[in-house]
């Protein structure tokens, strides 16, 4: 059994702590959460412990590894901690909003052979690594083109937006891991574009932008097209495309059920959307917590490295170099 640790007990926290839970092959040991009664309650659901010290939690000898979903600006001090500690990581994105600090952290994981994992949680959605084994299995030939559209149902409140650090590293870094992980290349142009649409205000008090845009080439010409908006009135919209040298493959949105209503006054009605991420990528929430549960019990490399969490964060950062620039910045 491997016994883990959840350290924070907010929103991503319970998705993690439930997993581990659900998960035979796993014992959630601990939840910990310096504030309020958050881990209390959680542990108390998961018939685990409680703690409000995650570096004391981290330290336990009955933990051998443990999962990250505290602040952003948290994460760094304790992933080296618990590498430092012998134990497996699980940390969500991203390492930290600065490069230079991501940059020494993955120099210092390396230096310690640790194993720590990023939390990339859609490459792990079953209609997206359908996507990747239709590319990998030749289905569709060379990739061309990869075209990520990703809109959320609405404007996040002001105090996340203040601390997010920005769209591109909030938002459209989960869209940039998944396009350098479609197209197979890394990306050595960007070119983006922003606007404020949706709350004009709002957005220039943040100083962010909640419409955005983002092109990327690779050395070899293969091309990734993302669209992102913070609001989508009809709901949460994620789809893809890959288009190919023999044919294309499109995972489109998903919604409560198939049913499709034919009637006098309209055709063709469905269910809304799923409502948000929580829905949407509940499935794939699950699978990444059993491939980084597999990984420690076999011994196997962990499938998504702290390399992919610097490289997606780069392409963050270019993205907002190019807007304010208004040209194409190289990689």
């Amino acid at each position: 059994m491997v016994r883990i640790a959840v350290l924070g007990a907010g929103r991503i926290g319970r998705i993690h702590a439930r997993n581990v839970a659900e998960n035979p092959a796993a014992t959630l040991v601990a939840v910990a959460d310096p504030f309020g009664t958050a881990a209390a309650d959680l542990a108390a659901q998961l018939s685990s412990e409680a703690a409000l010290d995650p570096v004391k939690t981290i330290e336990r000898e009955d933990v051998d590894a443990v999962v990250i979903g505290t602040p952003t600006d948290t994460h760094v001090d304790l992933l080296l901690h618990a590498v430092r500690h012998g134990k497996a990581v699980l940390c969500e994105k991203p390492i930290d909003l600065a490069l230079a600090r991501v940059d020494a952290a993955v120099a210092e994981i390396a230096r310690l052979n640790g194993r720590v994992m990023l939390a990339f949680n859609r490459r792990f959605d079953p209609s997206v690594r359908e996507l990747r084994r239709a590319i990998d299995a030749g289905d569709i030939g060379e990739v061309r083109q990869v075209v990520i559209t990703s809109r959320d149902p609405g404007l996040p409140p002001e105090g996340y937006l203040r601390s997010s650090g920005g769209i591109f590293r909030d938002m459209t870094i989960h869209d940039l891991d998944m396009a350098r992980w479609l197209l197979g290349e890394e990306p050595v142009e960007v070119s983006a574009i922003g606007g404020r649409l949706v709350d004009p205000e709002l957005m220039s008090a943040v100083d962010d932008y909640d419409t955005v845009m983002v092109q990327l080439r690779t050395a070899s010409g293969r091309q990734c097209h993302i669209n992102n908006c913070r609001e989508a009135v009809y709901g949460y919209d994620q789809r893809l495309e890959i288009f190919g040298s023999t044919g294309a493959v499109f995972n489109e949105n998903l919604r409560p059920t198939t049913v499709r209503r034919w009637t006098r006054d309209a055709t063709d009605v469905r269910q809304p959307l799923l409502n948000f991420f929580l829905e949407r990528y509940a499935d794939a929430y699950r699978a990444e917590m059993d491939a980084f549960i597999d990984a420690i019990a076999e011994n196997a490399p962990l499938p998504v490295t702290p390399h992919d969490g610097r490289q997606a964060l780069l392409l963050a950062d270019k993205a907002l170099e190019s807007l304010l620039a208004g040209k194409t910045v190289a990689v």
